[in-house]
């Protein structure tokens, strides 16, 4: 699986943006946003809304208190720690909130997939109150 080319495809799909701007103001614009920093930006950006939410909601939901939100100071204090919370909770139920504060090694949470050769990544979805098989 190439992340990239899936990533790139979801991309091509959502279609051109419709900038109302000047021609000459396109080019700049192209020149700015394609910068790779610019990109590095704009993903810390949408990891800490993933992340704004998603507390926001655990806290709405009393799954943690307004106090617990603390426990997550040290995994949102750095560009690499946001990217491993916001995709912790992507793939998490705001019910399980509790179980990724993890204190100052967020990263810990993920482990990398180790695969057998031609085998493909996969994953079950397992209720919360049954025993995996």
């Amino acid at each position: 699986m190439h992340l990239d080319e899936i990533v790139s495809w979801i991309d091509r799909a959502f279609g051109a943006v419709s900038l109302n701007v000047e021609h000459a103001d396109v080019e700049v614009l192209k020149q700015i946003l394609g910068e790779r920093g610019y990109q590095s930006y704009l993903q810390d950006q949408v990891n800490r809304q993933i992340i704004r939410d998603y507390l926001t909601n655990a806290v709405v939901l009393g799954v943690i208190t307004e106090g617990g939100l603390a426990a997550f100071a040290a995994q949102v204090a750095t560009e690499d720690a946001r990217a491993t919370l916001a995709l912790h909770m992507l793939m998490s139920s705001v019910e399980e909130a509790k179980d990724l504060s993890v204190g100052n090694n967020a990263a810990e949470l993920l482990k990398p997939l180790k695969l057998a050769p031609g085998e493909r990544p996969s994953f079950k979805l397992v209720p919360k109150n049954s025993t995996p098989g």
